[in-house]
């Protein structure tokens, strides 16, 4: 995922709504009036939020009947699994050099 593409994502997730749309599809996939619902949110407003989720690639909508499921695409989240993994190796290694550091320490200290 591209630097751009990862910003879209974020910016898309750190809106309240549509953060909450994610949670609920995590779960299973839903119509726009079972979002309704578990939001307590107009239907514009999930079908304004499902849209731009959409265009930003994490949702995905198929028809069934009369109605529009919406269900998580996994790449962007697999994507930004792997981006936040990134950052615990940096975190692994600054906690290795702390760990020498207070060894160190309790050496010179133990002197």
């Amino acid at each position: 995922m591209n630097t751009t593409t990862m910003q879209l994502t974020l910016l898309t997730l750190a809106e309240p709504n549509r953060f909450n749309i994610v949670e609920l599809l995590k779960k299973a996939p839903r119509s726009v009036s079972e979002i309704v619902q578990a939001l307590n949110i107009g239907q514009p407003q999930v079908s304004r939020h499902l849209r731009i989720l959409s265009e930003a690639g994490l949702v995905r909508a198929r028809s069934k009947a009369q109605q529009r499921i919406y269900s998580l695409e996994a790449q962007p989240f697999q994507d930004l699994d792997e981006w936040f993994d990134s950052f615990s190796i940096l975190w692994e290694e600054r906690l290795d050099h702390f760990e020498d550091y207070m060894l160190d320490y309790k050496r010179k200290e133990d002197v």
